[in-house]
């Protein structure tokens, strides 16, 4: 058996929990018992009982004990453990005494615990002089200001201390506390320095800050002085007063703020006066200029520059800005970033100066008129030529073939859209001009094979950036494939091949994987070689008949129409092995039909009836004669698919017949079949 304890070390007033394992076997309920709190009564499962949860209590080694009943209630274990309990870590009392003038005095305490504040619930006491105590409400580690019901004096001692909630459990311990009643003090108001440049005829922000025994003072009326008139304003909830003065010449300035906080505060604030403060108010400056670098810059081509204008590190809106040094002046407005971008053109190669001078717009805060920036140099480029790349040719360069070549024209990076590009190399040169991609595509034709070398050469239309009369490319070389064969392939054949019976093959003509259409292909290999033309799909069919059983090769022999772009002529498949078999014997079948009244003018019968004979296999121009009770009643040649159709009268004789027959001679053998004959339904 043993008792487990998780943590085995337990500050005060912290939950641990208790199991047990290797319980009595007979054992069906564990009590746990621990410093007087309620006994937990849990079940044994297993041998394992738990866990039960208990707060600690004391310091020290503490006994956990667990009793073993059996399922009457009976005894029959026991055992303890052993838990070692720390004591609650200490807590503080921070209690504030105000008291106004002419009031009572208040006091505000802050209960602290590094273990949290939820377990502290009690009574708090003030012990006054003389004796009197006052008692406050803790909830949950809050107690509320509260009135001492008398007015203090300064020097006289409040003692402080907390008493725990009956069954309660602090998680710290609280030490009582005596405190000592302030002096009276006086409000105190500090002018804050001055954030920002202070300028001649802008208003300036002025902030001072109100206090009463270190805490801020709301509602205080706080006036500023100092500028060309006083300013009154009101401290917020932070005792934060903001005000604004104008200051109306340069140099220093002493800046000074008077409190008067509202009646019933706890300090005497009228007529307090801070610290002065000094203050340099600097003339009005002029705006600023910065011409921002300019990117590259090309002899005759629009060149961006960008200005900023600032007054007081502001942007200014609206200042009209004259940029200088290229071909002509070019004058714009800033916009609300104080931002001017103008375009300047240079003639010639070489170094630039360029300046911006800029006057602001009338009523701003800064002297505009005639500012110039400082210069920025330009380097100005000679105009570059185009740049034209012959792109790799995908695929097969094959001779007599076209093959498609490309060039891309750039000029300064970018795509020259309608420039003629010559492409040179081929049998003849071949002029194409570029798309909005600055791409040229064209086609030339290799008569010989070997490697060849291909050039393009580009003229740009009028006015493009770059010079680019007679640009050449660097050259790529090719290499020029011989003309392939056609290639011919005889497909399988489908289905069974039988002696004396026609055969369908097949075969595809293809030229460097492309069907080839009007192809003359000899099939071979039958008893009759028979010649086709392929169709659209580079597909022949043939048929051939084979006389005797037995394996059989068949070989197809192409002939391309002249023009194709491959060598065709006389080009013979890969032969394909068929195996033949021998004759079958034919054999009929009748069909079920049925005869029906021919109304309204029986001639030439009153009854008829369609009579159908299968021959298999399959053979037209085979005659068949039908017989209806032993009678002919005429003959029918079979078609393609062996099938022979009679539409036969019938006399009242022989529609009492339930059958009829069908006799043919197939290669001088008689076959013959029967077919029932019944009325139709309808009749007529």
């Amino acid at each position: 058996m043993a008792v487990i304890i998780v943590p085995a070390t337990v500050a005060a007033c912290q939950p641990f929990i208790v199991s047990v394992t290797g319980a009595p076997v007979a054992a069906t309920q564990a009590v746990f018992t621990y410093d007087g709190a309620p006994a937990q009564t849990l079940p044994v499962i297993a041998g394992v009982a738990g866990p039960a949860t208990f707060t600690a209590v004391g310091s020290g080694a503490q006994t956990v004990s667990v009793v073993y009943l059996d399922a009457v209630g009976t005894v029959v274990g026991a055992e303890n453990g052993t838990v070692t309990v720390t004591p609650a870590p200490a807590g503080t009392l921070t209690t504030t005494l105000i008291t106004p003038v002419g009031g009572i005095t208040t006091a505000t305490t802050v209960i602290t615990c590094s273990a949290g504040l939820g377990s502290i619930n009690g009574t708090l006491t003030y012990t006054l002089p003389g004796g009197v105590t006052v008692t406050a409400t803790v909830i949950n580690g809050v107690v509320v200001p509260t009135s001492l019901g008398v007015a203090l004096t300064p020097g006289q001692t409040v003692g402080v201390s907390f008493t725990a909630a009956a069954g309660s459990c602090p998680a710290c311990t609280l030490a009582p506390i005596t405190v000592v009643v302030p002096p009276v003090l006086t409000c105190s108001v500090v002018v804050q320095p001055v954030v920002g440049p202070v300028i001649v005829g802008q208003p300036t922000p002025v902030t001072a800050v109100v206090l009463c025994n270190g805490l801020p003072v709301s509602g205080a009326s706080v006036t500023f002085n100092g500028g060309a008139a006083p300013v009154t304003v009101t401290t917020n909830a932070l005792g934060i007063a903001v005000g604004s003065l104008t200051f109306n010449t340069a140099g220093t300035a002493t800046v000074t703020a008077t409190v008067t906080a509202p009646a019933g505060g706890a300090c005497t604030c009228t007529g307090v006066v801070s610290a002065p403060i000094t203050i340099t108010v600097g003339a009005q400056p002029s705006c600023q200029v910065l011409l921002l670098p300019a990117g590259p810059t090309v002899v005759g081509q629009p060149t961006l520059v960008t200005a900023v204008v600032l007054c007081n590190g502001l942007p200014v809106a609206g200042a009209s800005v004259t940029f200088n040094g290229g071909t002509a002046p070019v004058t714009v407005t800033t916009n609300a970033a104080g931002i001017a971008t103008g375009s300047l053109t240079f003639n010639t190669a070489g170094t630039a100066t360029v300046t911006a001078t800029v006057t602001a717009p009338a009523g701003g805060a800064c002297t505009c008129t005639g500012v110039v920036s400082a210069p920025i140099t330009i380097t100005v480029g000679a105009q570059p030529s185009c740049l034209v790349v012959v792109q790799p040719v995908l695929g097969p360069v094959i001779v007599g073939q076209p093959t498609s070549v490309t060039a891309v024209v750039t000029c300064n990076g970018l795509p020259v859209a309608g420039a003629s590009v010559t492409f040179t190399g081929g049998v003849a040169p071949v002029t194409a001009t570029t798309n909005a991609l600055g791409i040229a595509v064209g086609s030339l034709t290799f008569n010989t094979a070997g490697t060849a070398t291909v050039t393009a050469t580009v003229t740009a239309p009028a006015g493009t950036a770059c010079a680019c009369t007679g640009v050449v490319s660097a050259p790529i070389t090719i290499t020029v494939g011989a003309q392939p064969s056609c290639l011919v392939v005889v497909q399988p054949v489908v289905g069974p091949v039988i002696v004396g019976q026609p055969t369908s093959v097949t075969a595809l003509v293809t030229c460097n994987g492309l069907p080839v259409a009007g192809a003359s292909v000899t099939f071979t290999g039958g008893a009759a070689p028979v010649t086709v033309t392929t169709n659209a799909a580079g597909i022949a069919t043939g048929s051939l008949t084979f006389n005797t059983a037995g394996a059989a090769t068949v070989t197809a022999t192409v002939t391309a129409p002249a023009g194709t772009a491959c060598a065709c002529t006389g080009v013979v498949s890969v032969p394909l092995t068929i195996t033949v078999s021998g004759p079958t014997s034919p054999t009929l079948q009748a069909s079920p039909a049925c005869w029906r009244v021919n109304l309204p003018f029986p001639v030439p019968s009153l009854f008829t009836a369609t009579l159908k004979a299968t021959l298999t296999p399959a053979q037209a121009g085979v005659t068949v004669t039908f017989f209806v009770s032993g009678l002919p009643v005429g003959t029918a040649v079979t078609n393609a698919s062996g099938v022979a159709t009679l539409n036969a009268g019938l006399s009242l004789l022989q529609i009492s017949a339930t059958n009829y027959t069908a006799v043919a001679t197939v290669g001088g053998a008689t076959v013959q079949a029967t077919g029932t004959l019944a009325p139709c339904f309808p009749p007529v």
